[in-house]
Order: structure tokens, then sequence, then C-alpha cells
């Protein structure tokens, strides 16, 4: 007698918070949902229990609504009939930060925490392709499982089929990432609505039940049958306790269960009795035609994965390293701050929201969002700097000349860093308190000298600078213990190379009158250009074409990189998911336009050259796209083309190179008044090699330049967060980016690295018309790039790091001559570690412990140096949700060893 098959039938919804409804229209529905829930709970006991989507935040914004509910929905989370957990929201993996993954894993455990359960469950029902590092997350979490809808190709058991990255047997698999770790994978062959909507009628039940049996066994590899009872909003089934009944009359060898994901995984791993497919790293569908991966929601509305870039590094990168910093000084850490903040930014980071593929009212409200996150960073970072910058001793700058004016300068970055900033002083402040008349303010503001100055490093050292005099300015103080403080002000702007700032360090100048200027050291004060086209310092040579093109030559291996950033524009007759450009269609490119191009900046630490193109392009798709969207036409089958009329394209480039620098920077700007195209930035390597790396989620991914024999789409546009590199023997280029999150290596016979800059399309897709007008991005737009050459291994070379340097912004502070416990050139930790990339600094909310992390970039394991400046301290290893583990050391110097790519946390407790 064959053994007993069981049908899981698992309730559920899959909440998307806002997509093809604004927020609070999918909010009202929501409220309704839960209302429903708790009343089938309430008066059905044979409804045993239901998952909340993995989501915590479905919990605050339903007792946003209905607060006299949380008593009793805590009560049937507590009973185990209602699942929660383990996130904060279901976030797009490659679109948000490797941090901010782990800040919603630990926003998450915390908030189900608090209703005494949490689902240990690696839940990405819906999410566009999966990260490789998911399984070294999640096991760190103490999850040894992961449920996903996209990424892998399932064959069923009644195929042969060889063991690959991207394919498995069936929808049970083991899913490895780079590091080795492995957890149950359990794919949604049949999708996460496979047991939605199960008829009571005798009728119906049998031909649904079998047909759903026979489809679910099709993948299977154990008799443990998964029926996800929900979807999309899919309202509770309320007669589902009478559909399960039927079900058990007319399949009696078949035994139904009203079941929870826990009680499913621990059967399947009961029954397990074959081998599974192992799958590695990436989930991304590259086994399939490559229509249907999602991959260009990377590019749908850039200009909301620029504000997210800018956000999620000023929270991980700055405010939390300052406020860390800070911390050790004394300063109590804003835990709650930072929780407000990070729960306002990650509401942007479900796929629908950061992937830019709703209808225009969601994307104007992440703006909104996105400005909130960031005044809330703002004013922790505004808070912890003038901490520090308080404590910093700068009674040595009284020495050196009168007036002084100190400044504080902060590399919160891993790495030791050398870069051009700028800050905004007063040289001298008059308060209303002092009974002044507004008009002796404004003349004795703007009659003060501010000629005669310089500029000096803590060691007496002259440094270039540039001043520009802001003249009259208004200002006020907010005080602690006193009404608001409101000033007039004389404010002048210094920019200047700050050198060798030690990471998540400091260093002090101050600008002031000096007592000797002629025994200052002269500073070298050399131009870095040689004449309108070439600037070159001591590691890099940029040439400028007539066209606009850069030739870079990499001073320490000789090689050149040619026709760097010539623009690309092709038509997009796609849609917010997905790129598709007119058949048949050449696209358009600056190669040969000549552009004007004009000196703009010319300092002893920087020189840049604008060039301008002078561009035209079509306006439009044209009449046959607009009909084939009214008619639902799937959008590789599209036959529209673009219209002859063209509209200007002014393509504004400012080409950057820094006396110290080991890049190139990019701005470019432009104001598209142009539909339905794409406009991207080509990097010719001229490297032979097949593959490339791309920065993902705690790794540097490597991808086959190639995609699989499967895929059919012309374009083969992939995920990056801060670059992309193509590298082979001897040489290597970098393409840094911030907030140009999709890229494609082209078969070329160049390995061209193209970057999106653009993409303007006027529809959401999916499963209607939905038009969204404001996704063809008409108006001004900046984006920011740089190029790194290097020696082939952007590793050891430090490229790696200089791109992830390039993400995060300097921080500088004003304040007074005055003593301190910390001198400039000051950092309260310095590392080292090979192959090690530095992630985060931040306090624990949970123990009030410092801690660090790090993770290794590459597959040979390495040693992470540590050493305090603050004396001895307890460090212990801990994990991605800063539990406390194993002790390391008590001494102020550690060493330990780091496996292939490790992501490592260190908990440091002062003794």
């Amino acid at each position: 007698m064959s053994k007993k098959r069981t049908a899981h039938i698992i309730s559920h919804t899959h909440w998307d918070r806002e997509w093809y409804l604004p927020y609070e229209k999918h909010h009202m529905l929501l409220i309704q949902l839960m209302d429903t829930l708790l009343h089938t709970l309430e008066r059905d006991p044979e409804f045993k229990s239901f998952y909340l989507d993995g989501q915590t935040i479905i919990l605050e914004d339903y007792l946003q609504v209905r607060p006299e509910k949380k008593e009793q929905l805590e009560a049937y989370i507590r009973e185990g009939r209602i699942h929660i957990g383990p996130w904060y929201i279901l976030q797009d993996a490659f679109l948000t930060s490797s941090e901010a993954n782990l800040r919603n894993l630990q926003i998450g455990h915390q908030d189900a925490a608090r209703y005494g359960t949490i689902a240990k469950v690696g839940y990405f029902p819906d999410t566009f392709g999966n990260m490789g590092q998911a399984p070294q997350i999640l096991r760190q979490a103490g999850i040894d499982n992961a449920m996903f809808g996209r990424g892998v190709k399932p064959t069923g058991f009644n195929n042969t089929v060889s063991d690959s990255d991207y394919e498995s047997s069936f929808s049970e698999l083991l899913w490895e990432g780079p590091d080795g770790s492995r957890v149950l994978g359990i794919l949604f062959a049949n999708w996460y609505c496979n047991g939605m909507e199960v008829p009571t009628d005798e009728k119906e039940a049998k031909e649904y039940w079998e047909r759903k049996l026979a489809d679910a066994e099709k993948y299977a590899s154990t008799g443990e049958l998964l029926f996800m009872n929900g979807c999309d909003h899919q309202p509770i089934q309320q007669d589902l306790s009478e559909a399960i009944r039927t079900a058990r009359e007319l399949f009696p060898d078949t035994d139904f269960v009203h079941s929870n994901v826990a009680d499913y995984l621990q059967a399947v791993n009961r029954s397990l009795d074959r081998e599974l497919s192992v799958v590695k790293g990436e989930l991304r569908s590259q086994r399939t035609d490559g229509w249907s991966t999602l991959v260009n929601t990377a590019s749908a509305r850039i200009y909301l994965k620029q504000m997210n870039q800018q956000g999620q590094a000023l929270l991980e990168k700055v405010a939390e390293p300052l406020a860390s910093f800070a911390h050790l000084l004394g300063k109590e850490y804003p835990h709650h701050l930072f929780t407000y903040a990070w729960k306002t930014l990650m509401q942007n980071h479900p796929h629908d929201s950061i992937c830019g593929c709703s209808v225009d009212e969601v994307h104007r409200e992440m703006v909104t969002r996105f400005d909130k996150s960031r005044h809330v960073a703002e004013t922790i970072v505004d808070d912890s700097k003038r901490v520090i910058a308080d404590a910093v001793d700068t009674s040595v700058f009284a020495r050196m000349g009168a007036e002084a004016r100190p400044l504080v300068v902060f590399n919160t970055t891993g790495w030791a860093r050398t870069g051009v900033v700028t800050v905004e002083l007063d040289a001298e402040r008059l308060y209303f308190r002092d009974g002044f008349p507004l008009d002796e303010m404004s003349r004795r503001m703007q009659a003060l000298d501010v000629s005669g100055r310089t500029l000096v490093d803590a060691e007496g050292r002259a440094v270039p600078f540039t001043m520009q005099d802001l003249g009259l300015q208004f200002g006020y103080d907010l005080p602690d213990d006193k009404f608001r403080q409101p000033y007039m002000c004389r404010r002048i702007s210094l920019t200047f190379e700050a050198q060798n700032v030690p990471a998540l360090g400091i260093s002090a100048y101050a600008w002031l009158k000096p007592a000797d200027p002629a025994s200052l050291p002269a500073a070298d004060a050399a131009s870095l250009l040689n004449g309108d086209r070439v600037m070159e310092n001591a590691l890099l040579r940029v040439e400028i074409a007539e066209d606009g093109s850069l030739a870079v030559t990499d001073k320490q291996t000789g090689r050149t990189f040619r026709d760097l950033g010539v623009y690309e524009n092709t038509g997009d007759i796609g849609n917010e998911y997905m790129y598709k450009q007119p058949n048949g269609e050449t696209a358009l490119t600056t190669k040969g336009l000549k552009a004007d191009i004009r000196v703009v900046e010319d300092t002893p630490y920087r020189a840049t050259v604008e060039i301008v193109h002078e561009w035209s392009v079509p306006a439009s798709g044209d009449a046959v796209f607009e009909q084939e969207k009214r008619e639902l036409v799937y959008f590789p089958h599209r036959q529209g083309q673009r219209v002859k009329d063209m509209v200007p394209l002014t393509i504004r480039t400012q080409v950057s190179l820094s006396r110290s620098g080991r890049g190139v920077e990019l701005q470019v700007s432009f104001n598209n008044q142009a539909k339905d195209h794409r406009l991207r930035a080509l990097f010719p390597t001229d490297v032979e090699t097949a593959v490339h790396r791309a920065d993902s989620i705690f790794e540097i991914a490597t991808r086959d330049n190639e995609p699989a024999a499967e895929w059919e789409n012309p374009s083969n546009a992939q995920h990056q967060q801060a670059f992309v590199d193509v590298s082979g023997a001897g040489a290597g280029l970098t393409i840094a980016n911030l907030g140009l999150q999709e890229y494609e290596v082209l078969r070329d016979g160049r390995n061209t690295i193209a970057v999106t800059l653009l993409r303007s399309v006027s529809e959401l897709g999916d499963w209607g018309l939905f038009p969204t007008p404001e996704a063809q991005c008409l108006g001004e737009h900046t984006v920011r790039m740089e190029i790194i050459p290097h020696s082939g291994d952007g590793s050891a070379s430090g490229a790696f790091a200089e791109a992830y340097s390039f993400q995060i912004p300097w921080t500088v502070c004003q304040t007074g001559v005055h003593g301190g416990p910390i001198a400039s050139g000051y950092a309260p930790y310095r590392w080292e570690g090979g192959a090690l990339a530095f992630s985060s600094m931040k306090v624990s909310e949970a123990s009030g412990d410092l801690m660090l992390r790090w993770f290794n970039m590459e597959a040979a394991g390495t040693e992470l140096e540590l050493h305090s400046a603050r004396g001895a301290e307890s460090v212990y290893k801990s994990n991605v949700l800063e539990e406390a583990g194993a002790l390391v050391s008590e001494e102020p110097s550690l060493s330990l060893p780091v496996g292939p790519y490790e992501i490592v946390t260190l908990g440091v407790k002062r003794k």
C-alpha cells in the first residue's frame, strides 16, 4: 500500500502595501481583511492558523486604524493561530542595501518578539530574484529554510536533469550560499496561490483537487504537498473548514490538513528520502527566456533609487557610525530615532515600491517618506558630529594664528580616505539676544574682512583651498535649555582636499590668520590640467576626444581604456517591469558627435572639464505602440516604433580628477523631454574575460557575460549595488555609481559596461493597463559615476574599496578652539583584513554593545586584525541579529580568521 499523501493547506495573504492602488486604498482593504480574519478565528475553531505574509508592518498598519483590536490580535498570535515575522517588510533584495536587508530582519524580529513568537521562515514569496548570501544570512539568524517564488526553474520528478546553479529537480531543494551555508529551499513551483478559493461544492471540489494534487505532485519530492490558500490582497476564505471537510470525503487517500509553515517544513524534513538538487548562489531566473525576469525594475524611476541610495548611505554609513563614535564619548545612542528612520525608509523597500512598478500616486508618497527618513538621519548626524567635534583638542590652532575657525572632517568609511570636501563656516556671528539693531548687525557682518586667511591642518601645514564668500546669512541655534537663538553671520564656503583621514576617524583643520605666513610650508599649487582636454595626477591620465569620450590611462599598469562615456539612446516600448527595444531599431549614440568642451575648475586639488552634447532623440513611441498598450499586447510581441519627430536632449558632463584621486568622477545632467526611451553610458573595457563581477548583498557576485542557452531576450541587463567590474590578466575596470542599479555587459566584442541613466515608460505593466505618465521621468536629472581602472584584482588593488567609499558622503563640522580628550587623526578602532569590506558600526539596542561588521569579498579565507584605541575590551563573535556569541578577545588587539565570503559581526563590550 502506497504511503498516504498529505495536503498542507496554509492560509495566508500576500500583502503589497501599495501597487496598482495607492497606499491608503490598499490599507483600507487590509483593515477589511484583518477584521474578517479575527472574526473567522473567533467563530471557527477549525480555522487553525493564518500566516501574515512574513512582515510585521501589517500589524502596525492594522492597529493604526484599529487600536482596540490589539488585545485580540495579540492573543491569537500567542496561541499560534496567527504567525508573524521574521521581516518588517517584504523587501526587494537587490535594490536595497546589505545593511538595509539586515535592519529589516532585525526590526522584524524585534517587533514579532513583542508578541511572543517569531516565525522562523526565510520568506521571499514574490521577491524579484534572490540574493546569493540569503542562506548565510538566514542561518546566522537561526533560520534553516527559505520559501520563494522566483529564480529557479524546476523540472519535476519525471525528468532527469543534471544539477546546476539554476535548476532543481523538485520544488524542494538545497540552496547554498557562496560561503557554503545551506538551507532547505521551497520553491512555489505552482505559485503562492495554488490553494486559493477551495470549492465546497462536491463536483467543483473533485475537479479542483484532481488538478491541484496532480500539479503539486509534478514537482514535489515527497508526499507532503503544499497548497497556499491566498494570493495578492486575497480575502480570507471563510468557508475553508467546510471545503477541507469536502475534500477529505472525496479523497480518502489524502490527508487534508489546515496547516502552518512550521508544521509543513517539519513534515517535509521528516519525509525526505532522496537527494535534492543543490542550487548555488543568486537566484535570478537565468535559465528562462529572459522576458519575464522583472530585472528592468532596476531602472524604472531611477530618481527613487537615487533617493534610496542617499537615505541608506546616510543612515548606515554616516549616522550610525557617528552616533556610535559619540556614544563612545558618553552620548546616549538614539535607538528610537534610528528605528523610526529605518522603518520610514523601509516602507519604500517592498518590491512594488522601490522597484518603481506601481501607479504614480504610490511613488509620490515614497518621495515624502524618503525626505522624512533623511531628515531624521540628518538630525542624528548633526547632534553626533557636534559632540565629537567638541571633544577634539583644537587648542593647537590658537598658537598658529588669530581668529582660528577650527573644523573637523569625519571619514565614516571603513578605509583611510583622501578626497575633496566642502564646508560652510561662520566667520563671525552676532546673536539677536545681544540687542544689536538689525541694520547694525547687517552692516557689521558685511564689513567683516575675510581676506588674508589660510587653511592649515593640525600639523601646521598650509592646505590648498578655494573660498567662496556667501555673504550675510541668517541662522539660529536650538539649545537644549533655552528658546531658539537667532543670529546674523558672515558665512564662507571652503573647498579643499582632506588628506589620509583615518577609517572611522577624524582630522582637524582651521581657517585662520597665520601668525607667521612666511613660516608655513608651501602647498603644492601645480595644476592638474595640460591644456583644456587633458587631466593628469600621479595615478591617472585623462584625455578627452572631440566627441567627449574619454581615454583613461592607468599609470601603474600602462593600460589605456578608450571611448569611455559615450551615451546611447534607444526606444523603450516595454513598461515599468521590463525593457523592450523596438524591433529593428538601431541605437543612437554620441560617438562622433562633436561636443563643446571647456575647463570649469582648475585648482591645486582638483580639475574639472565640462562636456556638453547638443543631441536630439525621437519624441516618443508611435501610434501603433499606443494601440498595443490599450489592447494589452504582451510587451515582447509589440511591433511599435518611435516617431520621426525629434526633441532636444542636451547632456552636460562634468569630468573631475582630484590630486590624489584613484578614479575619474563623472557628474551627468540632462533635461529629459522625450518619452518611451532609455539612456545609457557606455564604458568599453577591451578586457578578455567570460565573466564579470557586480556588487550585491554582502557579496561581489561573479556573473557570466553570456546568458544561459534558454535566454531569448536581446537584453541581458542585471542588478548592481555600488559597482560593476570587468577584470582580466593585468587590467580591470570598475564603474561605481550612486543609485544607478541597472547595468549590462554588452556582447559587443569589447565587454562594454553599459550603465542605465534613465528609462522612460508610460505604463505599469503586469496584469492590465495602468497608465503611469510620471514614469516617463520628464524634467531635470543628475547622476554620478566614477571610473576606476586597476591592475586586474579589484579587491587587492583597492578599487572596490574606492567604489564603496564613493557611496559615502564626507561629514564636516565647525567647532571652536578648545581642549578635548581626542586629537586630530584619532579613530576609535583600526583594522586590517586583506579582502574584507567594512559594512557597519552601530550600537545594539538589546545589549548596548558596539557592533562592528565586515564581509569577505573573496573565495579565500583571510584574517581580521582589530586594534582598539580605547584599551582592553571584551570582544565576542556575534551574528546578523547581533546576539552575543563566543568570546574572541579581552585585549586591545585581536586577530580572527574569517572564512570565504563570510559575514562577520563582532560585539564590543567595555570592560
